[in-house]
Parts: structure tokens; C-alpha cells; sequence
């Protein structure tokens, strides 16, 4: 008798560990999909940085840089 029901307990220990790892893989899947997000994602860029940059690309002139920075800063 003492045996079987160590071997029920075992069972539960190891139905608990596959649940654990069953929580664990769709939670690893979840940040994967989602992009990461959290600590290791990259900072998003100001609205200005991305004006400087199509400027310095060449996408805008001058006068569009200077309209649409003035805007930014109202």
C-alpha cells in the first residue's frame, strides 16, 4: 500500500512539471510574438530625430525640415 501511494504522489510532481513547462513554452512564444518588448526593446525615436534623418537622406528640403520642425515644437 505505501508504494502505490508514493507512486501517486510522483505522479502529480510529474504532471505539475509538464504543466510548468507547458505555462513556460507559451510564455517564451507570447514575448516572441509580441516582439520582445520590455527591457531589451530599442527605444522608440523622437519625432524630431526621424525629421533629421529624411533631411539628411535628402527625402525633404530645407524649407519642409524647417516647416515641420516648427510644427513639432508647437
Amino acid at each position: 500500500m505505501w508504494n502505490y501511494g508514493m507512486h501517486m504522489g510522483g505522479m502529480w510532481v510529474w504532471w505539475l512539471l509538464i504543466l510548468a513547462l507547458i505555462v513556460g513554452a507559451a510564455w517564451v512564444v507570447g514575448r516572441a510574438a509580441a516582439g520582445g518588448g520590455g527591457r531589451n526593446a530599442p527605444p522608440a525615436e523622437s519625432p524630431e530625430t526621424i525629421l533629421k534623418q529624411r533631411y539628411a537622406r535628402g527625402e525633404i528640403d530645407r524649407e519642409e525640415y524647417d516647416r515641420r520642425l516648427s510644427d513639432l515644437r508647437k
